[in-house]
């Protein structure tokens, strides 16, 4: 039996000493410590990363009167909101409420009420944001150092994805849901195509449509991000002679896989060695109905395009494809060899884990706001958000001579979570904020993944989901059955 008490009963308690605290506990604290981290710590960890005065002279930065959500404290508050996709609106008003109550020269103070806090934040500018993505990605791209070349070229990847949002009026007429979703039941579904770098990881620019419109058909939109002398790299979508034979007469070489409805024959053409020719393709004879190409660009293009096509066999375990088919305007093999072409090919799946950490790891897969406006503003704060981590992870790649596509993005982000609460304490100290960044930065060059080759994760989910009945009509429709758990369907 545990004695409960001490032999001498005048013994300080103190002394005693005390149990350890349990796991929970000490998780409970830690959940609760994060979200007690102020918008100062934020700022202080990534205002350096922006030029020097940019929130002085980005466009629209100056509040149009005076207000206690300037556009500068908007932008933070957003972009807090957008690390911590679990932090409401209400919790965002009670921290800039507590961060002016430090301040003794700011007599005012917002109301914890949502409405000034949303009407201010719909009024924040979109090319204030704008300038905010542009300079971290304009950043990012002249910190990235000439050795992740790929055979001196630099590698940009495109494909699309898909984002849901709030069932509102407004964002379905923007963007419809899908129709195999029934009236009240689904949600607004935007298509999204994405540029990256391959070798950085920089999200470079997106552009937006309805959930049916290809990924070509928004190509016009982020064309201006491709320069002379890049590499585009994509699937088989976007193996198009339009596409290839613009970006050609530009100076941009592609490799995509071969299009499904190319002839897959190493007979057609000239032989370049084993599993590999070089073929001519015509331009078609009339412009397609539904080209994105107006009649001037069309006209524009050249006559026919010298492609290369690669056979590169597949004989790794657990992968359902025997053989890939590449086509790329890469036609030198001494100086593109085949096997540089399929393993940067192999690469293209970096931009499936892009997307991963955008949507998964920031929870961007389900947007919140309930307007077109703010979504597009949400979009570009999650670039934001995006683009500054991915530079903290070049920053710390660099400095510690460590392998850039081994640093987890997850673990940098967690990593930045916990680093929050000291960054306003040192803003005013530059010593200390320097060698305090330069922990950081070790710290994130050591949330390594490990090296494992052909590894093989089934898509598939343990955890049981709840046995809540779908939502198959709208919701001042829908008839809940009682006693659902013991509910069986007659036969």
């Amino acid at each position: 039996m545990a004695i409960q008490t001490s032999f001498l009963p005048n013994f300080p308690h103190l002394l005693q000493g005390k149990a350890k605290p349990s796991q929970a506990s000490v998780l409970a604290k830690g959940i609760d410590h994060l979200r007690h981290l102020s918008l100062p710590d934020l700022s202080g960890l990534l205002g350096p990363l922006f030029p020097p005065n940019f929130f002085a002279t980005a466009p629209d930065s100056k509040p149009k009167r005076e207000s206690i959500y300037t556009p500068t404290t908007l932008f933070w508050a957003f972009l807090f909101q957008v690390l911590n996709p679990g932090m409401a609106c209400q919790g965002v008003v009670a921290k800039v409420r507590a961060w002016l109550i430090t301040r003794p020269l700011n007599p005012k103070r917002p109301a914890l009420g949502t409405s000034a806090f949303c009407e201010a934040r719909s009024a924040l500018s979109m090319k204030f944001v704008q300038a905010a993505c542009d300079a971290l990605r304009s950043k990012l791209t002249q910190h990235a150092p000439s050795v992740w070349l790929w055979c001196g070229h630099e590698v940009k990847v495109l494909d699309g994805t898909s984002v849901s949002m709030p069932d509102t009026f407004e964002n379905q007429q923007r963007w419809p849901q899908p129709p195999a979703q029934k009236p009240g039941c689904g949600f607004p579904v935007a298509s999204m195509l994405g540029v990256f770098c391959l070798s950085t990881g920089a999200w470079l620019g997106h552009a937006l449509s309805k959930w049916s419109s290809h990924d070509l058909s928004l190509w016009r939109q982020v064309s201006h991000l491709l320069h002379k002398g890049d590499v585009l790299l994509g699937d088989a979508g976007l193996c198009a002679w339009t596409l290839m034979a613009e970006l050609k007469a530009r100076g941009v070489d592609t490799v995509f896989r071969l299009h499904q409805k190319r002839p897959k024959d190493l007979g057609i053409g000239r032989s370049l060695g084993h599993d590999q020719c070089l073929q001519i393709w015509q331009k078609p004879r009339h412009r397609p109905t539904q080209c994105p190409w107006d009649a001037a660009q069309w006209d524009a293009l050249p006559e026919q395009l010298e492609v290369r096509i690669i056979k590169v066999p597949i004989v790794r375990k657990g992968f359902r494809t025997q053989c890939v088919w590449i086509a790329t305007t890469l036609t030198d093999p001494s100086r593109y060899s085949a096997e540089q072409i399929a393993e940067l090919y192999y690469r293209r799946w970096s931009i499936e884990l892009f997307f991963r950490d955008i949507k998964t790891t920031m929870k961007m897969d389900i947007l919140r706001c309930k307007t077109p406006a703010m979504v597009e503003k949400e979009i570009c704060l999650h670039a934001c958000a995006y683009n500054a981590i991915r530079l903290l992870i070049l920053q710390s790649a660099i400095a510690h001579q460590s392998g850039l596509g081994r640093i987890s993005f997850k673990g940098a982000l967690d990593v930045l979570r916990e680093w929050l609460p000291r960054a306003a304490e040192f803003a005013d100290k530059p010593r200390k904020l320097a060698q305090w960044r330069d922990e950081l930065l070790e710290a994130i060059a050591s949330v390594t993944n490990p090296h494992r080759p052909e590894r093989r994760e089934p898509r598939a989910k343990k955890r049981r989901p709840k046995t809540h009945q779908l939502l198959t009509q709208p919701r001042h429709e829908f008839q809940e059955i009682p006693h659902r758990e013991r509910y069986r369907k007659a036969a």
